[in-house]
């Protein structure tokens, strides 16, 4: 017999946690829920964490096994940046969730190294990982993709599971809110849930585009840099109201007319 929904059902936490944790936690439930929703989850796979208000080196990450469209303001574990639990729900059955290591040396590496963001999103697309592996990388050939002219790169190094690997994501990162994990995939943050989720859709939207453009076999129409550059300046922090904060509050009526159960 499959197992019946209320296995999943989790006992909310919203009378033992801040109001903005509590916050925190339906925004990021939401986030996975939307990144079902737009293709771009991987099963059980990948993660995306956020910043617990208030509590230095915490935040909040899936628990591994959890399929995105199951993942709950509750059901969220909270963990520190060396991947401690600090707070998890107990999970029924004999899977006892945990936390991918993946997840919190990649999450845990961005959160410590900078305390302005509060999102990271992980994922392993088919678009992504495609651009992820051509030499070329993600070509400036639309509007969209010249918003991430200057994406950091990540080269691959294997399954990021050694520590030793933290440094060298974060520097390659750098001051971007985008990097392609050569042979991977790709990597969004945000200083809120609504930025990140933003620089994902765009992200991933760019990389089917070029895709289907470099699919014709047909010669690429190339912008003037001077172009590139001015068009990717408008994106910048501080040139207007940051990307993602003003669909957040529509995203969130969208899932709460389609299931509000990611606030339980």
């Amino acid at each position: 017999m499959p197992d019946s929904p209320d296995r999943f059902r989790i006992p909310s936490l919203r009378d033992s946690v801040t109001p903005e944790e509590w916050q925190a936690r339906v925004d990021l439930a939401a986030c996975y829920r939307l990144i079902d929703l737009y293709g771009m989850s991987d099963m059980a796979a990948n993660h995306i964490s956020v910043r617990v208000p208030g509590e230095d080196n915490a935040f909040l990450i899936n628990a591994y096994g959890m399929l995105y469209e199951e993942i709950t303001a509750s059901s969220l574990v909270k963990i520190d940046v060396k991947g401690n639990i600090l707070a998890k729900p107990e999970f029924p059955g004999e899977l006892g969730y945990g936390v991918n290591r993946a997840g919190f040396v990649i999450h845990g590496a961005i959160h410590e190294a900078s305390h302005e963001i509060a999102c990271v999103i992980h994922t392993h697309t088919w678009p992504g990982m495609a651009v992820s592996s051509l030499e070329c990388g993600l070509l400036p050939m639309n509007q969209t993709s010249m918003r991430f002219a200057k994406i950091g790169y990540h080269d691959y190094e294997g399954v990021v599971l050694d520590l030793e690997m933290q440094d060298r994501l974060v520097r390659d990162l750098g001051d971007n809110n985008a990097l392609i994990l050569r042979n991977h995939g790709l990597l969004t943050v945000g200083k809120t849930v609504g930025e990140a989720f933003n620089a994902m859709h765009r992200l991933e939207l760019s990389c089917r585009a070029q895709l289907a453009a470099q699919a014709t076999g047909q010669k690429l129409v190339e912008v003037p840099q001077a172009v590139v550059d001015a068009t990717w300046n408008n994106y910048q922090p501080g040139t207007r109201r940051p990307y993602g904060v003003m669909e957040w509050p529509g995203l969130l009526r969208k899932l709460d007319r389609m299931d509000p159960s990611y606030r339980d």
